[in-house]
This record gives C-alpha cells, structure tokens and sequence, in this order.
C-alpha cells in the first residue's frame, strides 16, 4: 500500500533529530551525516527534490562550551550559534562529495507569522530547489527567544512541509516508529506501521519529553504529523540510524509508522492560521454559538461572546474557546480586545452605535476561521 500511496511523491521534507546527528560521545556524527547526504543523492537522481530540517546545532556547540546540557537560553543561543557553522559544515561536505550544493535557512516563529515574509520564505525555497539546491533549515537558535520559537524541529518540519508545498514528511529519530507505550520502559511495546488518524488516544499514548540532546519527545513526533495531516500530507516516523532508511521507505518498505491525513483538508491560508500564527488570546463564547461554530463553521458574531482574554489588536490570531475551557478554534479577530469587550454579547445590528464605526457583521469571518479537530 504504501508503494502505491508514495509514487507519485515528487517533493520531501525530512527531519533529522539529534540524536540521529550525534555520537554517544554527544559529537556530531559524521559518518551518519555521510550516510544520509549518500540517501539524499539516491533521492535526488530519481526526480525527488529533498528538503532538510536539521536538529543538532546545540548538541554541536554544547561541547565547546564546557556543559553536559545547555539549561539557559544564553546557553542554548550560545551553544546553537557555535555549533550551527560546525553542523552546516557536516552537510556541505557529506553532499559536496556527490556534486551537491547546500543553502542554510535559519527560521523563527516570526518569519513565518508575517504572511509576506512566509511567501518570501517559500519563494526562497522554490529557487533553491529550481537551481538544484538542498536547502538546509533549522531554528534561528541565537536569537529565538520563548515568544518567537517555534519550539522544536518537528513542529517546524510540520510548517516547512507546508511553507514548501512538499508531498512528504520524514522524520527520523532513534526508534524504529510509534509504539503503543514506552519501548524503553516497557519490553512488551508493540510497534504501530500504519494510523489512518491520529485520536486523543494516540496523542497519550506518544506523552513523555525529548532525549538528553534534543528537546523533541515523541508526542512533538505525533503533533507534527497531525499538523501535516491538516494540510493533507502524510508522515513517516522511522528510525534515522537504520541503513538505507530514506530509500528504504520511498520505495514503500513497511519501516516505521506511516501517518495517513484523516479529515478534511485545510487550504494553505488555514493552515497558516491554524498551526503557525501565534494565538494573542482568547474569545469565550456561549453553549449556541460553540455548538453553529463545531456543526456548521459559521462566523463568529458578537452575540456569540461572553468573555475575553488577553490583549490583541485587529488582524490578530485569536483562540476561540467554549465555557468549559475546550478549544473550538482560532482565527483572525475583526476587532481588538478592547472593541471586543464593547460589543460583548451585542446584535451585529449595534456596532455601529457602540463604536462609532463598524469593520462588519462578524467578530471572526469564516474565511478566516478554523475549527481545531
């Protein structure tokens, strides 16, 4: 099934976690870089353009900075910002050795939040790959404070696989896929080769954190993959360290979890709201209009709300959130938090008198909402 599902795959992006990149010694792992970029290549000469998001430039730099584990962010910024010339270097090296020229990308939450700089972004990755360049994306790390990151390398992954269009997502890491509980600490672990839709259960399943050299556990795996599901792009999660792994798998060999995207589809644009803006807060909204929201996808009137959280101008991304406290979506507020509050629970029909003015009917349009699974 799978040969049949990944035929037609033409555009990939594969992350690769730390601990793949690295030595037990905690040092880059040059031989398994070289190993990879010999993949890459295989790849690329049957008409698969590869795109590389890089875990590994604090585990590169933490060494030469004298600490076991980077704990603070002047840490950790310090670390990525000696470690990221050391890891390009890696890749440059391992795919100059088969005629390959590399590009660095380093990316924050904030390049992408803008939307014109997200179209830079992807017209930046369209002319690399179009002049047969592989471009290789990792977090800005020295910079990157908690407002801007993204968080992790998966979910950036997820955001790439979207900002590049690709048809693919591979993550690679140190176990061989999902497992339905710990396979470190429970030997009776049995691995999962197929989700055809990631449930609350599968996302408690995958609970726990990120190794000793990177920060992404497993649970960041599996929302990665929801976050490409949403935009209706499968994942694999297989083990990075195995030989011939992205081959391997490209050729439909039953490795790892493969993650089918369940639902409906999200358009670019939703999907950007969704999963790469940054919600500024909260819009609460009444029993009737959580339950035309849920059902229908309606827009969000004033009417609907009975409370809100935090501060935001227009244009903002906003959660929107039923009493209970249970997300129903987010999407791009018509009126600030403070024009908000105004016209809490108000008829569409009064914000002109309330205001003063009037920018329309809804508080969220529905081209401009989505409703979280």
């Amino acid at each position: 099934m799978r040969g049949e599902l990944l035929k037609n795959v033409r555009r990939i992006v594969v992350k690769i976690g730390s601990r793949v990149l690295t030595t037990v010694q905690n040092d880059l792992d040059r031989q398994r870089i070289a190993a990879i970029a010999a993949e890459i290549s295989q790849l690329r000469s049957k008409g698969i353009e590869v795109i590389v998001v890089t875990s590994g430039a604090v585990a590169a730099g933490r060494s030469m900075l004298g600490v076991d584990r980077p704990r603070t962010i002047p840490q950790k910024q310090a670390a990525a910002a000696v470690g990221q010339p050391r890891l390009m270097n890696a890749y440059e090296e391992a795919l100059g050795h088969f005629a390959i020229n590399t590009a660095q990308m380093l990316l924050t939450r904030d390049d992408l939040s803008d939307r014109q700089r997200f179209l830079n972004a992807r017209a930046t990755i369209d002319t690399l790959l179009s002049c047969d360049i592989v471009p290789i994306i990792n977090e800005n790390d020295t910079v990157a404070v908690e407002e801007i990151k993204f968080g992790d390398n998966d979910n950036l992954s997820a955001l790439v696989t979207n900002l590049s269009e690709s048809d693919l997502l591979i993550i690679l890491t140190d176990i061989d896929g999902f497992y339905d509980s710990d396979p470190r600490t429970n030997p009776d672990a049995r691995l999962v080769p197929l989700v055809r839709g990631i449930t609350r259960e599968i996302e408690q399943a995958a609970g726990g954190s990120g190794s000793s050299v990177g920060t992404g556990g497993m649970a960041t795996k599996i929302s990665a993959a929801k976050k490409a599901g949403r935009f209706g792009i499968p994942t694999i999660i297989a083990n990075g360290s195995r030989e011939g792994i992205l081959e391997r798998l490209m050729t439909g060999e039953e490795l790892g979890t493969f993650f089918l995207p369940a639902g409906e589809s999200l358009n670019r644009r939703k999907h950007w709201i969704a999963y790469t803006l940054r919600p500024r807060g909260r819009i609460i909204v009444d029993a009737g209009a959580a339950k035309v929201l849920r059902q229908h996808g309606k827009s969000l009137l004033p009417s609907g709300m009975v409370a809100v959280e935090g501060e935001f101008e227009r244009g903002a991304c906003v959660r929107i959130v039923a009493k209970d406290g249970s997300e129903i979506g987010r999407g791009l507020a018509d009126y600030s938090s403070r024009e908000c509050l105004m016209i809490l629970g108000r008829q569409s029909g009064e914000l002109e008198e309330i205001l003063g003015y009037r920018y329309g009917d809804e508080v969220i349009h529905r081209d401009n909402l989505v409703i979280v699974p």
